[in-house]
Protein backbone atom coordinates (compact mmCIF):
# COMPACT_ATOMS: atom_id res chain seq x y z
CA UNK A 1 0.00 0.00 0.00
CA UNK A 2 0.91 3.38 -0.70
CA UNK A 3 1.86 5.54 2.12
CA UNK A 4 -0.41 8.15 3.06
CA UNK A 5 0.11 11.97 1.86
CA UNK A 6 2.12 12.86 5.19
CA UNK A 7 4.19 9.62 5.39
CA UNK A 8 4.84 10.24 1.84
CA UNK A 9 6.22 13.76 2.66
CA UNK A 10 8.41 12.67 5.16
CA UNK A 11 10.25 10.36 2.76
CA UNK A 12 9.84 12.37 -0.56
CA UNK A 13 12.04 16.21 -0.94
CA UNK A 14 10.64 18.73 -3.23
CA UNK A 15 12.91 17.44 -6.35
CA UNK A 16 11.09 13.90 -5.62
CA UNK A 17 13.97 12.23 -4.48
CA UNK A 18 13.94 10.18 -1.23
CA UNK A 19 15.08 12.30 2.27
CA UNK A 20 15.88 9.34 4.27
CA UNK A 21 17.95 6.14 4.00
CA UNK A 22 16.51 2.95 2.58
CA UNK A 23 17.16 0.08 4.73
CA UNK A 24 16.42 -4.06 4.32
CA UNK A 25 12.70 -4.50 6.67
CA UNK A 26 14.59 -7.93 7.74
CA UNK A 27 18.19 -6.68 8.58
CA UNK A 28 18.26 -2.89 8.47
CA UNK A 29 21.25 -2.90 6.15
CA UNK A 30 21.41 0.03 3.96
CA UNK A 31 20.04 -0.69 0.32
CA UNK A 32 20.77 3.51 -0.28
CA UNK A 33 21.64 6.60 0.94
CA UNK A 34 19.31 10.03 1.07
CA UNK A 35 18.84 11.66 -2.18
CA UNK A 36 19.84 8.58 -4.12
CA UNK A 37 16.38 7.80 -5.79
CA UNK A 38 13.81 9.45 -7.61
CA UNK A 39 9.56 8.22 -6.60
CA UNK A 40 8.31 6.68 -9.37
CA UNK A 41 4.81 5.16 -10.05
CA UNK A 42 4.68 1.76 -11.84
CA UNK A 43 2.72 -1.17 -11.56
CA UNK A 44 5.37 -3.97 -11.08
CA UNK A 45 4.80 -7.59 -9.84
CA UNK A 46 7.11 -8.60 -7.11
CA UNK A 47 6.95 -12.34 -5.65
CA UNK A 48 6.65 -12.71 -1.95
CA UNK A 49 9.58 -12.29 0.56
CA UNK A 50 12.09 -15.07 1.03
CA UNK A 51 15.05 -16.43 1.11
CA UNK A 52 17.16 -15.96 -2.08
CA UNK A 53 16.90 -19.96 -2.30
CA UNK A 54 13.38 -20.40 -2.00
CA UNK A 55 13.16 -17.78 -4.59
CA UNK A 56 15.03 -19.16 -7.25
CA UNK A 57 13.66 -22.78 -6.39
CA UNK A 58 9.74 -21.17 -6.65
CA UNK A 59 8.18 -20.36 -9.78
CA UNK A 60 5.82 -20.00 -7.62
CA UNK A 61 3.55 -16.62 -8.79
CA UNK A 62 2.26 -15.59 -5.31
CA UNK A 63 3.17 -12.27 -4.45
CA UNK A 64 1.83 -8.66 -5.09
CA UNK A 65 1.77 -5.90 -7.77
CA UNK A 66 3.63 -2.85 -6.40
CA UNK A 67 2.95 0.69 -7.70
CA UNK A 68 5.31 3.07 -5.55
CA UNK A 69 8.94 2.62 -5.68
CA UNK A 70 12.37 4.04 -5.52
CA UNK A 71 13.74 4.54 -8.84
CA UNK A 72 17.06 4.03 -9.32
CA UNK A 73 19.09 4.43 -12.51
CA UNK A 74 22.93 3.56 -11.72
CA UNK A 75 23.56 0.20 -10.30
CA UNK A 76 26.23 1.48 -8.83
CA UNK A 77 24.23 3.79 -6.36
CA UNK A 78 23.46 0.96 -4.32
CA UNK A 79 24.78 0.63 -0.75
CA UNK A 80 24.11 -3.15 -0.83
CA UNK A 81 21.59 -5.04 -3.22
CA UNK A 82 21.93 -8.15 -4.60
CA UNK A 83 20.41 -9.78 -7.93
CA UNK A 84 18.66 -13.23 -8.56
CA UNK A 85 18.94 -15.39 -11.51
CA UNK A 86 17.06 -13.95 -14.26
CA UNK A 87 13.77 -15.03 -14.59
CA UNK A 88 12.88 -14.18 -18.10
CA UNK A 89 14.03 -10.88 -19.14
CA UNK A 90 13.95 -9.69 -15.23
CA UNK A 91 15.96 -9.96 -12.26
CA UNK A 92 14.92 -9.28 -9.24
CA UNK A 93 16.76 -7.41 -6.23
CA UNK A 94 17.70 -8.84 -2.55
CA UNK A 95 19.10 -7.51 0.06
CA UNK A 96 23.05 -8.40 -0.16
CA UNK A 97 23.63 -8.92 3.19
CA UNK A 98 20.65 -11.14 4.44
CA UNK A 99 19.38 -12.45 0.84
CA UNK A 100 16.14 -11.38 1.35
CA UNK A 101 13.71 -10.54 -1.40
CA UNK A 102 12.89 -9.72 -3.57
CA UNK A 103 12.89 -5.96 -2.78
CA UNK A 104 12.95 -4.79 -6.12
CA UNK A 105 12.48 -5.20 -9.64
CA UNK A 106 15.18 -4.73 -13.04
CA UNK A 107 14.74 -5.73 -16.39
CA UNK A 108 17.46 -6.67 -18.74
CA UNK A 109 16.10 -4.86 -21.51
CA UNK A 110 16.45 -1.34 -19.49
CA UNK A 111 19.87 -1.08 -18.10
CA UNK A 112 19.18 2.47 -16.82
CA UNK A 113 15.76 1.08 -13.87
CA UNK A 114 16.15 -0.64 -10.80
CA UNK A 115 12.81 0.14 -9.03
CA UNK A 116 12.72 -0.72 -5.08
CA UNK A 117 9.47 -1.11 -3.72
CA UNK A 118 8.53 1.64 -1.01
CA UNK A 119 6.44 -1.26 0.58
CA UNK A 120 9.63 -3.87 1.00
CA UNK A 121 11.49 -1.44 2.46
CA UNK A 122 12.38 0.73 5.63
CA UNK A 123 13.35 3.97 6.15
CA UNK A 124 15.53 6.09 8.63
Amino acid sequence: MAAPGAEMEALVCSRGRNRKAVLCQRCSSRVLQPGAATLARRQLFLPSMKKKTALAESGSPDGDVLQDHWLVDDMFSFENIGFTKDVGNIKFLICADCEIGPIGWHCLDDKKSFYVALDRVSHE
